[in-house]
């Protein structure tokens, strides 16, 4: 069984005197309807689950008034063995997005507050637009990650007092021990080729097999080829799928800025960039926006109409290539590649912590692959796969632009230098 952070966070929600409803986005697959399923069973005595997308028929419970009086009604004709006790009773509605008018009733249970409420959904993104009068100010929204870097150390056997001890060097500025950096970067890598979503974490772990992590991966690709031949318009299939397909090659190209003209000879934004905001609302992949200017406000300095994309799981990018590039990774090789695969999984990473993502690029003389506000500063951030840390562009923003400090993430350990604090590639988790 996988631990998984978000857990405590149901708790913690739980335990609130005046609760709203709390729906949990997030890609297919990420292990939303396991967790809160776990959840339910250890900390109510009373459950009714209904999954709007393997039980369509359940659907019909909303049809009509959406009062509570009625909803109670409803539910205790149409479930067998239906218990609804007050206070005492969690009410787990998977797959809302295919039922829009059970996510406006979530208004009408937060009002009457005699059941604890929660809604999850793959493509709540997508559908939003399909909900007449969505329940703003009733509903509190989590979003669930696959597996973060730290969840897969657990999940591969580390201590929480280990990655405790990692994180004291990061504290204290402290070269790490040889054998944990060397590990540490193992489980790295492993993380990289294997990514974070859970059925595929367990399986690895259980049998370390890399062409069966492989098959699993490309097994969730197709779901999401399937999603959007089943929820995208008509008018718009063709085009999200040759958006999403054209992602590594985007990524394999030293400027790694999207360009319509990837996805199609003489693509346009008017035509394409509905079909990336599909992708986003999915929870498939993240957009990082240059920044016109690198210093804070980040948000107020970014443009919106010059980004890079990135999968939000590096394992499924991974799969998106051509047989033979997890040992490539393991190996060290890949090119060109091997650096978008790192920056992807930093990325990766900065998301799963909360952070929008922003680069900086001019005149495709400096590129440096993320900002971030860290000790209330806006910092440079460079990601590099190989062993030569020299970074032109990192010291040229610095100096030109009045850029404070840096972090240079490499399989090197800590070291600091003219403002420039270097660190092991594994501890961008503690960012």
């Amino acid at each position: 069984m996988l631990e998984r952070k978000i857990m405590q966070k149901l708790i913690d929600w739980k335990n609130q005197k005046e609760k709203k409803c709390l729906i949990i986005e997030g890609a297919r697959q990420v292990g939303k309807t396991y967790i809160i399923s776990k959840f339910a069973e250890e900390n109510y005595e009373n459950v009714i689950a209904i999954n709007f997308y393997e039980q369509s028929s359940y659907a019909s419970i909303f049809d009509s008034n959406l009062d509570m009086n009625t909803i109670e009604e409803q539910i205790l004709l149409r479930i067998p063995n239906a218990n609804l006790v007050p206070n005492k009773t969690l009410i787990f509605l998977d797959e809302i997005q295919n039922c829009p008018r059970a996510i406006m009733a979530l208004k009408f249970f937060a009002i009457a507050n005699k059941y604890d409420v929660i809604a999850t959904g793959s493509l709540l993104g997508i559908h939003y637009q399909e909900v007449p009068s969505f329940p703003v100010g009733y509903v509190e929204k989590l979003e669930m990650h696959s597996l973060d870097f730290e969840e897969f150390c657990w999940a591969n056997g580390v201590k929480k007092e280990s990655i405790l001890d990692i994180k004291k060097y990061f504290d204290e500025k402290k070269t790490v021990p040889v054998a944990m950096h060397e590990k540490m970067l193992e489980l790295f890598k492993n993380y990289i080729i294997v990514g974070g979503m859970p059925e595929i974490v367990e399986n690895y772990v259980e049998n370390h097999d890399f062409p069966k992590v492989l098959e699993l991966q490309r097994n969730i690709l197709d779901a999401y080829a399937n999603d959007i031949a089943k929820y995208a318009s008509s008018s718009d299939k063709s085009k999200i799928r040759e958006c999403f397909f054209s992602i590594p090659k985007h990524l394999a190209k030293d400027y790694k800025k999207f360009r319509y003209g990837l996805v199609e000879k003489n693509g346009t934004s008017r035509k394409y960039e509905g079909s990336l905001q599909w992708l986003v609302d999915a929870n498939i992949i993240s957009m990082c926006y240059n920044l016109s200017t690198p210093e804070l406000p980040l948000e107020g300095n970014a443009r919106n109409d010059c980004f890079k994309v990135y999968m939000r799981d590096t394992g499924l990018l991974m799969a998106m290539l051509e047989d033979g590039s997890q040992e490539e990774i393991m190996n060290g090789n890949l090119g060109i590649y091997k650096g978008a695969i790192y920056e992807n999984i930093i990325a990766d990473i900065f998301t799963k912590l909360g952070k929008k993502l922003y680069y900086f690029e001019h005149n495709s003389t400096i590129e440096v692959d993320f900002f971030i506000r860290y000790e209330q500063k806006a910092t440079a951030v460079e990601v590099k796969s190989s062993e030569n840390t020299k970074s032109k562009s990192l010291k040229s923003v610095m100096t030109n632009y009045g850029v404070e400090q840096g972090i240079r993430l490499s399989s090197k350990n800590i070291g600091y230098k003219d403002n420039v604090l270097a660190l092991p590639i594994y501890m961008a988790i503690f960012l």
